[in-house]
């Protein structure tokens, strides 16, 4: 199942406490992991910042939002404990909670004014805004991430053969390819030997090298393609090649390249696009957010 928002956890969060105990953090984190029975990559899943996981992060705002209506308690740094109103609330046998069914307490209702960073469901004063601030941001970021990524394409698409081939070499410099780009450019489209458009170090000392085909293309890469490249390589006893195209792989081009013994790595317009992004070929920083968090060994006065 889908990692569930941060307002689903709620119930789950003050029903964890209703036992009357206080309960780690942390440890409520993986039970209700194991409740809602997310799978391994659900538990690792981390936010674009990589600085915390996504369900922590979801069950750490359902906490705080519990907290600031007076339905927990935190008697001590990274517990809670359930509170006489949030077992008042639980008495009430409710299907859900949600901000809306917080916005009855008047402590709530102040914590919410004041927020200055609320979403744009909030500041309707709907409450039915699923996301945590965290959440809001990755989701702007892969919206801008996914447009810059689209126009990569385009621009590349509209560019010569040549700079494609330039741009070939910058990425794979940056990635750590090639030693420097000197080299790499030496390197890349002296080859021309059937399939071959270039043939680039693996490592800086060049204990083993890859071959490489580039090729702007509109439609799909079918296996054809691919086995002529193959052989390509057999012809130069290589092991090793990438195949970097602006469009995208068939099926069976995909199957073809991961049963063959050469290693053969496909790169679509997709991947290349996030791997120029990721390794800063062609695009700049527009600005910076720095987003705090508490250091809690700050706060720690053991």
């Amino acid at each position: 199942m889908a990692i569930p928002d941060y307002q689903t956890l709620m119930l789950p969060v003050l029903k964890l406490a209703s036992d009357q105990q206080e309960h780690k953090l942390r440890e409520a984190v993986e039970e209700l992991a194991d409740e809602f029975a997310l799978t391994d990559v659900e538990r690792n899943e981390l936010l674009p910042s990589g600085s915390q996981g996504v369900f922590n992060n979801r069950v750490h705002w359902a906490r705080t939002y519990l907290k600031q209506a007076g339905l927990l308690d935190a008697p001590k740094r990274g517990v809670f404990q359930i509170t006489e109103r949030g077992f008042s609330l639980l008495a009430e046998n409710p299907d859900t909670v949600n901000v809306t069914l917080l916005e009855r307490y008047p402590e709530f209702q102040e914590f919410r004014s004041r927020r200055k960073d609320k979403s744009s469901d909030e500041n309707k004063g709907n409450g039915t805004s699923t996301e945590t601030p965290e959440d809001a941001l990755a989701s702007a970021y892969r919206a801008i991430q996914s447009k810059v990524e689209e126009e990569i394409i385009d621009l590349i698409m509209q560019s010569s053969p040549s700079f494609f081939e330039r741009l070939v070499v910058d990425l794979l410099v940056n990635m750590g390819y090639g030693g420097n780009r000197q080299d790499a450019g030496r390197a890349l489209g002296k080859s021309g030997d059937g399939g071959i458009d270039g043939i680039i170090n693996e490592d800086r000392l060049g204990l083993d090298v890859i071959y490489i085909q580039a090729k702007r293309w509109d439609g799909t890469v079918g296996r054809p393609e691919i086995q002529k490249f193959a052989g390509a390589l057999q012809g130069q006893r290589a092991r090793k090649g990438v195949f970097i195209t602006t469009s995208n792989f068939s099926k069976e081009a995909v199957e073809y390249a991961s049963l063959i013994e050469s290693k053969i790595i496909l790169i679509d317009g997709d991947r290349l696009a996030s791997l120029m992004t990721e390794y800063n070929v062609g695009v700049s920083t527009s600005g910076v957010y720095e987003v705090m968090r508490i250091d809690s060994d700050y706060f720690d006065e053991e």
